[in-house]
């Protein structure tokens, strides 16, 4: 029965996908007839059957990297196309409602979703490869001692290192990251798609992140779609500090702050795996802040409970490409910034650093963010300030 689900989705979603961006493109512009209405047809054809035996190969038992490729940059394209077709209809409607003939408006809709799609993809191609904007966050946490009022944290998360190599882009990330001076630095989950042996060039230029307070490492969900422990073992080879459902303790200036993490929920019945929030605290001073490291914001339910200063969160990516950002909403309690919740407890949700499948971004920029601690409790009330270079 899950298999017959299973291959459902498969084969519905592409003709989905495909569907109506044929309609908009091709076949209403056409009228169904000559050049355009075969070739554009027969191409969608083509994509329809490609798109799935891509995504199977490439994330698949197979892991075939030209795969991944192939069905990724499909995907990413499909769903530009769909979506501004969506919009295209009810430009037709209005374009019905204001006497245009229908043939005029099927290509004058045609002619305006392919330029508006276009120009996107070659947009969200660009702001997918960039190195992320600096984006700066002062956060008032209610507890935190003078002496670490400032602390500066930098945080990067879904990396998603995989099958286009990125070995410059992670070095200049490093770069990037040192520039900030962080005290800590936190890397929130999702390091990478792929085995250690197959992606760890990209990664080791993490090594060479400078924090002097530390280093933490948490898994993410896609780390559980490959080789966890591998990658914990890699990180922690490359003196990063995993936090696995465990806390440490910072100092400085005398003053203290807990950093805890715990791994993502994916990893549930796996042995040894799987989040444990009260077993990360266990020992904890409960007179000091906690700051903790939790890959999915809709972790913040027990965080709030638990009496967490601060939850930091990824997983989201801002929605990647717009409109995708109202599916992830359907999921997660946040998709970016800065957020209140239960019990005073404060959630900072990045958009990522990186991009997972889709080499894209459109409307939803990836960030390195610094996050400055402060313990003023009057900044707790107002408004945060947020930075962006």
């Amino acid at each position: 029965m899950r298999f017959a689900v299973r291959l459902i989705l498969i084969l519905l979603v592409p003709a989905i996908l495909v569907a109506l961006p044929w309609w908009t493109l091709v076949a209403a512009p056409s009228g169904g007839t000559g050049a355009l209405f075969w070739i554009g047809s027969a191409a969608c054809l083509l994509v329809y059957l490609c798109l799935p035996a891509a995504m199977y190969f490439g994330h698949g038992p197979a892991q075939s990297d030209p795969a991944v490729i192939v069905g990724d940059v499909s995907l990413g394209v499909l769903w530009v196309l769909f979506s501004w077709s969506v919009l295209g209809l009810f430009a037709r409607g209005a374009l019905a409602v204001a006497g245009v003939d229908g043939v005029v408006a099927a290509r004058a809709v045609a002619i305006g979703v392919s330029i508006v799609s276009l120009a996107l993809l070659a947009w969200g191609g660009y702001e997918a490869r960039r190195v992320p904007r600096v984006r700066t966050v002062d956060v008032a946490l209610r507890g935190l001692a003078p002496g670490l009022d400032g602390l500066r944290v930098v945080v990067v998360t879904d990396t998603h290192f995989a099958a286009l190599d990125r070995l410059r882009w992670s070095e200049r990330v490093v770069e990037v990251v040192n520039a900030q001076r962080p005290d800590i630095a936190c890397h929130a989950g999702d390091l990478a798609d792929g085995s250690v042996a197959k992606r760890r060039a990209q990664v080791d230029p993490l090594a060479h992140v400078e924090a002097p307070l530390g280093r933490f490492y948490i898994t993410g969900n896609h780390e559980y779609f490959g080789d966890a422990q591998g990658w914990i073992d890699h990180m922690a080879g490359l003196g990063w500090q995993p936090l696995r459902n465990e806390h440490r303790v910072v100092e400085r200036d005398g003053d203290r702050l807990v950093i805890a993490g715990i791994d993502d929920p994916t990893g549930t019945g796996l042995p040894g795996h799987g989040p444990d929030l009260p077993a990360a605290l266990a020992g904890a001073d409960p007179a000091l802040p906690v700051v903790l490291l939790a890959h999915q914001p809709k972790q913040i339910v027990d965080s709030a409970a638990a009496g967490v200063a601060l939850q930091i969160s990824g997983h989201t990516h801002g929605g990647q490409i717009w409109p995708f950002h109202y599916l992830v909403r359907l999921d997660q309690p946040v998709v970016a910034g800065l957020s209140r919740h239960a019990n005073n407890t404060q959630l900072y949700t990045s958009r990522g650093t990186g991009f997972w499948g889709p080499p894209l971004r459109v409307f939803a920029p990836s960030e390195i963010t610094v996050l400055v601690l402060h313990s003023d409790p009057a900044q707790g009330r107002g408004p945060s300030s947020v930075r962006t270079g």
